[in-house]
């Protein structure tokens, strides 16, 4: 059914027209009854939930461009892995795939791999799982040179690596889902624009044409629908953002007030 068009001055009876897809879990109880569904054993199921454990440790506070909270995306990621009956090692780190670029770790504000932080992930959730997301770091990825590249060498990869594509894949599609590509700046929405070609072709030769299927389902409503601007950050937030927690906010401001004065103390006067 094609999406209705949404303006500012939209009436009530317009507005139940729009019903953008949500096929796809966005909170931990959506995807552990999805898991549970599709058949996942409960010792899966265990994997997959220490690893949702792990996420909320990383990503309180934080958000993706459109507002949406941070976790909600990657718990949609997993379920698009879920979906796809992939093992739950594949799910598990699907949960915690931008770790090591955006997740709060302890003790460090670096970004990337540090042998730190792979050291805690491993512990957290083991190796083979932090396998994966290590995988997925390295994967260049944000050029469409790149991607040309992965979608032309598909054939030479290893069974690892073509999962670790996968999961690429599923954050790209969980970024279609409720239009929140929509929400988010002009050229994020014409960069996803621009490769979506690229995903359903890779989809394909990966060997999931319902993959391929959904790429161009979710493009086609996105292309069919506008958002009102009144709900949109437009070009206020081009990346993910962290809003600290009037609690984590005194903190911060108590940690300032301590070290501030023994550093003016310790840098001499000129």
């Amino acid at each position: 059914m094609p999406m209705s068009t949404i303006t500012s001055s939209q009436t009530p009876s317009n507005s139940e027209k729009f019903k953008p897809n949500t096929k796809y879990a966005q909170t931990n109880l959506q995807l552990f009854n999805q898991l549970r569904s599709e058949g996942y054993s409960d010792s899966e199921l265990s994997c997959i939930f220490n690893a949702y454990k792990v996420v909320v440790s990383l990503y309180t506070g934080w958000f993706r461009p459109s507002g949406k909270t941070f976790i909600a995306h990657l718990v949609g990621t997993a379920s698009i892995l879920a979906s796809l009956r992939l093992p739950a090692k594949v799910v598990a780190a699907g949960l915690l795939h931008a770790a090591y670029s955006s997740g709060s770790f302890d003790n460090t504000s670096q970004k990337g791999i540090t042998p730190a932080k792979r050291q805690w992930l491993i512990h957290a959730v083991g190796s083979e799982v932090e396998e994966y997301i290590t995988k997925y770091q390295v994967l260049k990825w944000n050029k469409n040179n790149n991607i040309s590249v992965i979608c032309q060498g598909l054939d030479s990869l290893e069974p690892i690596e073509r999962e670790v594509l996968l999961i690429r894949l599923a954050n790209e599609l969980e970024e279609y889902q409720d239009l929140g590509l929509l929400y988010c700046p002009k050229e994020k929405q014409k960069r996803y624009s621009d490769r979506h070609h690229q995903m359903v072709e890779m989809a394909e030769k990966l060997g999931f044409p319902i993959l391929a299927a959904e790429f161009k389902k979710a493009k086609a409503e996105m292309d069919s629908a506008t958002i009102p601007q009144e709900l949109c950050y437009c070009d206020e937030k081009k990346s993910s953002f962290f809003i600290p927690s009037p609690r984590q906010k005194l903190t911060l401001s108590k940690i300032k007030r301590a070290i501030v004065p023994r550093l003016k103390k310790l840098i001499p006067h000129k």
